[in-house]
């Protein structure tokens, strides 16, 4: 596979007018280029240069998957649906008002506040409300101040851009909470294939993962919703498991459900090309709970896939002190948790096949790749 590193002339063509930008923000606050303005990346000027740190830690430009994992994982952990797990385990906040503030376990907020805490990390990228439900990235030193960023946005904050922004003042100690794009762009960030960025990657320190299937385009949501409700009454948004098919809003007045029928048109393009369900690059990822309870049980609770010895150490220290509570893994969840990651694998690389009618032809993906190459093969 080229991996060759290029510059934004070829980022402009194989990326943006491709229609394959995932609003990471991996290429902004890099140079004076590029920013992002409402939900969308935007080229400012041209640049000439040969090979961009847009280019290189782009995470929708060529990539050896399996050489990143076998760098930043233990090769012994690596499965084929999910990447590295060194293990597996339902948890939840021990706090019940940082429970009821988080989207559901409150797991993320919990080991970022400990991150902070401890002196893992000093500094801390997130997503908080912006105006409109349009979320913003933010960095944050105070423990205290991470419960009151806790939600789930549903649409993509450029939090990779504001880790740019500070790593370029120095000195730091982040964490960042990225979605599986955004990760995999720290991840290629890591391996410095350019010597100018190296500094910045080395202040990397924690990188938590939020399962994701895909991302809500802002203003094509935002079109749906002004039809059905002033956005101003809207405190939060839910999707429960597929089964239900609707988009839940919290309102001041109650919930409100809207068919994803409704909500499927606004869907980030991209997403529908990406093979990654549970950010795989991750120290380790979270997401929601599947119980044998149901969704009103499981919506209090995360399923966590461990992925380094970091994070490891991190979660078994939220045990210690009792800041999480852990209960027992149903049997069968791992397994359908498989599935349902190799499943979005199969739709990435059967929409990207259709897309250039070529096996061998999987833009960004490796065709050769051992997983997403034997998937490719098979449609």
């Amino acid at each position: 596979m080229n991996t060759k590193i290029m510059g934004q002339k070829e980022l402009q063509k194989e990326v943006m007018e491709a229609h394959f930008c995932t609003g990471c923000g991996a290429c902004i606050n890099l140079c004076p280029y590029q920013a992002y303005y409402r939900d969308q990346v935007v080229m400012l000027h041209p640049c000439d240069l040969k090979e961009g740190g847009c280019y290189a830690f782009c995470p929708r430009t060529p990539t050896d998957l399996e050489a990143l994992k076998k760098r930043l994982f233990d090769p012994k952990d690596l499965t084929p649906e999910l990447g590295a797990v060194k293990g597996f385990y339902i948890t939840r906040a021990a706090d019940p008002g940082v429970r009821a503030g988080a989207q559901h376990g409150g797991t993320v907020t919990t080991l970022i506040t400990l991150a902070l805490q401890e002196g893992i990390i000093d500094t801390a990228v997130l997503t908080e409300e912006g105006r409109d439900l349009l979320p913003r990235e933010t960095a944050v030193q105070d423990p205290a101040s991470v419960k009151k960023r806790g939600r789930s946005k549903f649409v993509v904050s450029p939090n990779v851009a504001e880790f740019n922004r500070i790593a370029k003042e120095g000195g730091k100690k982040i964490g960042i909470v990225a979605t599986p794009c955004q990760a995999l762009a720290m991840a290629k960030m890591r391996m410095k294939p350019l010597k100018n960025y190296a500094e910045r990657i080395d202040q990397l320190k924690l990188v938590i993962g939020i399962f994701c299937g895909w991302a809500l385009s802002w203003r094509s949501l935002v079109e749906v919703l002004r039809k059905k409700i002033d956005l101003s009454e809207i405190e939060g948004m839910d999707i429960p498991p597929s089964k239900y098919h609707v988009l839940h809003l919290y309102t001041k007045k109650g919930i409100l459900q809207i068919s994803l029928d409704e909500v499927a048109a606004s869907v980030r393009g991209a997403c529908w090309y990406c093979p990654d369900l549970t950010a795989e690059f991750s120290d380790l990822s979270v997401g929601s709970a599947r119980l044998p309870e149901g969704w009103e049980e499981a919506k209090g609770w995360n399923q966590v896939i461990v992925r380094t010895p970091l994070g490891q150490k991190l979660l078994n220290l939220a045990k210690e002190k009792g800041l999480l509570e852990f209960r027992q893994v149903p049997e069968g969840n791992l397994p359908k948790l498989k599935t349902a990651s190799l499943g979005k694998k199969r739709t990435a690389v059967k929409n990207l096949k259709l897309r250039s009618r070529d096996s061998k032809n999987l833009f960004y993906l490796d065709p050769e790749d051992p997983v997403l190459g034997v998937i490719a093969a098979g449609l």
